[in-house]
């Protein structure tokens, strides 16, 4: 007899898991509900995963086969670098996603956290030959600080890793031409503020070339200055204000299966 998807999920929650994970699992799953509730997913493609607290070198990311909306801390997927899944599942994981997620992890043992998207805003800055433009306080955070990886096709060939791991270097923000945007971070929390940042810089570039008038150039000085800023204000413990909490407080009253 087939096992149940809730049967599995009840395996999977009295399986032996440290603190770190279980958190870990539903910080994970917040953060799918997150960028679906603004509008940055796409059906069953993109992915995100999160780097397993502890010595194995696995991460989690969506089953393939649900809707960011339906991700939860319990559905998560554990996979190994090489691909197979570590805990049970009824769920695959799409091939895309384990290529281009186990090649950072692989290589960025700094990387906790991976975004992926494909918005409307983010493949049209992907489709244009510059890139992402130095023009908002928002995208002046990205100066000097992404990279770029050419179009190979559908990410599911195993010898593209090497050359995203490459590409991206030791950067955190990448732009995958004709294809979409890619973000890491230290923490969930930060990899997720990161994401939301290159949207909007995505975004706002695109309205400003629609609008027909001139674009400010800003001075390459004033560039570096604003981007080392955005730094210095990412760093943990400078007293500025941690939004996760609160965006989890949100998550709560709109819908907490999130957690199950």
């Amino acid at each position: 007899m087939a096992t149940s998807p809730v049967s599995i999920a009840r395996k999977i929650d009295e399986a032996p898991m440290s603190d770190a994970e279980r958190q870990m699992r539903v910080d994970l799953a917040a953060c799918y509900r997150l960028i679906a509730l603004n509008g940055m997913d796409d059906l069953l493609a993109t992915h995100i995963s999160a780097r397993v607290p502890g010595k194995e070198e696995h991460f989690l990311i969506n089953p393939y086969g649900l809707l960011f909306s339906q991700v939860t801390a319990s559905n998560l997927v554990k996979v190994d670098l090489a691909g197979n899944i570590v805990s049970p599942s009824p769920w695959p994981i799409n091939p895309a996603g384990f290529v281009i997620h186990s090649a950072i992890h692989g290589a960025r043992p700094d990387v906790i956290c991976i975004i992926h998207t494909h918005t409307v805003a983010g493949m049209a800055i992907a489709c244009m030959e510059d890139g992402l433009l130095p023009l908002s306080q928002k995208s002046l955070r990205f100066y000097n600080r992404i990279a770029y990886h050419d179009y190979e096709g559908k990410s599911d060939d195993l010898d593209e890793r090497s050359r995203l791991v490459r590409d991206i270097g030791n950067k955190n923000a990448m732009i995958l031409r004709n294809h979409g945007l890619l973000v890491c971070g230290p923490t969930i929390g930060q990899a997720y503020h990161h994401m939301l940042n290159l949207e909007k810089s995505c975004k706002v570039q695109l309205a400003a070339m629609q609008s027909g008038g001139k674009l400010i150039q800003l001075s390459a000085n004033v560039q570096e200055h604003a981007a080392r800023q955005h730094e210095r204000d990412d760093v943990p413990g400078n007293g500025r204000p941690n939004a996760w909490p609160a965006l989890l407080m949100m998550l709560d009253k709109i819908d907490p299966s999130f957690r199950d």
